[in-house]
C-alpha cells in the first residue's frame, strides 16, 4: 500500500540547545502525564465543505493513500498533540 505522507514541521532545537547548555543535568517537568487530551475518534468534513471551519491558509498535515485522503489541522492539534487514527485499514497516529 503506498502511502505519501505531507508533514509540515516546526522546531524549536536552538531553544532546547540553548536550555541544555545552560543546565545539563536538569529535568523540568512543566505538565503532569496525560495532561494534554488526545483525539481518539476525529471527525472530519468534505473538502468542499471544510472552508466553513478552516481558514485557507491553515497549515494541516496531509496523508494521501490509494483509497483515502486526510488532512489533520495543525490548530487542533497544537491543544492535542496526538490524533489516534485509523487511515486504509491501518492504525495511526498524527503528531505535532
Amino acid at each position: 500500500m503506498l502511502i505519501r505522507v505531507f508533514i509540515v514541521l516546526a522546531t524549536t532545537a536552538a531553544a532546547v540547545a540553548l536550555a541544555a547548555a545552560q543546565e545539563p543535568d536538569r529535568i523540568e517537568i512543566v505538565l503532569p502525564r496525560d495532561a494534554i487530551p488526545t483525539i481518539d475518534k476525529p471527525e472530519f468534513e468534505p473538502a468542499d465543505k471544510a472552508d466553513r471551519v478552516m481558514a485557507n491558509e491553515e497549515l494541516v498535515i496531509g496523508l494521501v493513500g490509494t483509497r483515502e485522503r486526510r488532512a489533520y489541522s495543525t490548530w487542533q492539534l497544537d491543544r492535542h498533540e496526538i490524533v489516534n487514527d485509523v487511515f486504509e485499514g491501518r492504525p495511526i497516529a498524527v503528531t505535532w
